[in-house]
């Protein structure tokens, strides 16, 4: 939508600018909350693809993805005006944003950061078992089939839904529930881990998990208050909301989860952070901070609850990217239809609960909808391409070894017996046979390399 800034402000400039810093920065701190929630075999394999995603996606980005988003095209999918950010085609504005208050190269530097984080969330569903040359295929087709069209529905102006009137202020759809309809798709096409769901779950490092969160939420300011591209007042509320929403879900998730398990986790504060700024991101520069706090405190239930949602689909999502993205943004999706006014942001709209009838609900609904499904059909047929062309498992052997030593030759941790540190996960020779129960015996058996088998809904 056309925020009606004024032409290139210094401020503006400096607070986009600075913004985009601060999103860059969540992708690290992605590395290290996802890090932390794995056996310690597996953290550089994970760490490695989100870093992975600054580079190709970036690359993907400048060379196609910010022109499929935001040059002039139709209401489906923009042109290709900005391929390769080249001077004399960035040198006439973003259609739509005939007041834009940034030169164009900053709105595509911070929308950039945005295009990174969005793929590397998909990681968190399919950690331990995602081959790194299929990922870095998917790097390079999912930005420009399933981000870039989406982004230009709801970032751009000229996209359908945005012209419909659906609301996104900071990715709720676009990066969210996008992100949680993509791994949906993916740990289906993956499969699950070897051993699951019979095999406990633990994080190696809560502090690790801890220090992740931290630099998200951190970051998480500059995404949404950056989105209001200056720094003024519809910036500073959406910051003040950002820190609303993830405080409030911290607390909510935390007395949810004492109440059905007995015992409020550190690990589990972690995760409720998270979902409350996945909840408050389409609404931050919408809603009152009150919305903000209800909102967030919704989210950290609803998401908590939702971590079940794996265990009914029979899908190995490792690290609940369902329940935290998936169902946190498209939540806070919904309560736009419910909190926007615009006695907040005269851009808005004014919701249920602000005499806008159901008009704003309904398109919330029905955006959402369309980018889910959307997101689901298409990533699965990258999957299937990816697995067709390159396969997209590790063997079971390197499964077993862990994909830091079999894919990178690198362990995180070096481990003295005498100290008491974690110990490695493998020290064998991985291509030995393994001793394996089979009836009442231990024999010498051999695993296969094959992945284990897919089945979901019960189906093979």
């Amino acid at each position: 939508m056309d925020l009606g800034l004024e032409p290139l402000s210094s401020g503006a400039i400096s607070w986009v600018l600075v913004s985009a810093a601060l999103i860059l920065l969540m992708t690290p701190g992605l590395a290290f909350f996802y890090g932390g929630m794995l056996r310690p075999n597996n953290v550089l394999g994970i760490m490695m693809q989100s870093f992975c995603a600054l580079g190709v996606v970036s690359v993907v980005w400048a060379v196609l993805g910010f022109s499929i988003a935001f040059a002039k095209g139709n209401p489906w999918f923009g042109g290709l005006g900005f391929a390769g950010l080249a001077p004399w085609q960035t040198s006439h504005g973003v259609p739509g944003f005939p007041a834009l208050a940034v030169p164009v190269l900053a709105f595509a530097f911070y929308q950039m950061m945005g295009a990174v984080i969005t793929p590397a969330l998909v990681t968190g569903a399919t950690a331990e078992r995602w081959q790194l040359s299929a990922y870095l295929m998917f790097l390079v087709l999912w930005p420009i089939l399933v981000y870039a069209p989406v982004a230009h529905w709801l970032f751009s102006p000229t996209g359908w839904a945005n012209r419909l009137g659906a609301l996104d202020f900071a990715g709720g759809m676009v990066v969210h529930a996008n992100a949680g309809a993509a791994a949906v798709a993916m740990a289906a096409v993956l499969g699950p881990r070897a051993g699951w769901p019979k095999r406990p779950e633990s994080a190696h490092s809560v502090p690790l998990v801890l220090i992740g969160t931290g630099l998200l939420w951190f970051g998480w300011i500059g995404y949404n208050g950056g989105s209001a591209l200056d720094a003024d007042q519809i910036a500073s509320t959406a910051a003040v909301n950002t820190h609303l929403g993830g405080a409030a879900a911290l607390l909510t998730w935390m007395a949810t989860e004492r109440w059905r398990t007995g015992k409020s986790t550190t690990l589990g504060a972690a995760c409720g952070a998270v979902a409350g700024l996945v909840a408050v991101t389409p609404a931050a520069g919408y809603v009152a901070p009150w919305a903000a706090l209800i909102i967030g405190s919704g989210a950290g239930t609803v998401c908590c609850l939702a971590v079940k949602v794996k265990s009914w689909l029979r899908l190995d999502d490792s690290l609940d990217v369902i329940a935290v993205h998936l169902v946190g943004g498209s939540l806070g999706t919904l309560c736009v239809g419910l909190f926007a006014t615009t006695s907040v942001n005269p851009h808005g709209a004014d919701g249920l609960f602000y005499g806008g009838g159901l008009r704003q609900l309904g398109l919330q609904a029905l955006a959402l909808i369309v980018v889910v499904t959307y997101s689901l059909v298409v990533t699965t047929g990258i999957g299937v391409l990816t697995g067709g062309r390159i396969g997209n498992r590790v063997s079971r052997r390197e499964e077993r070894l862990g994909l830091d030593l079999a894919l990178h030759g690198e362990q995180a941790y070096e481990v003295d017996d005498t100290t008491g540190t974690p110990q490695p996960a493998y020290t064998g020779d991985p291509l030995e046979p393994e001793l394996e129960t089979v009836g009442d015996s231990r024999q010498l058996v051999r695993a296969s390399d094959q992945p284990p088998p897919f089945k979901w809904f019960g189906l093979s």
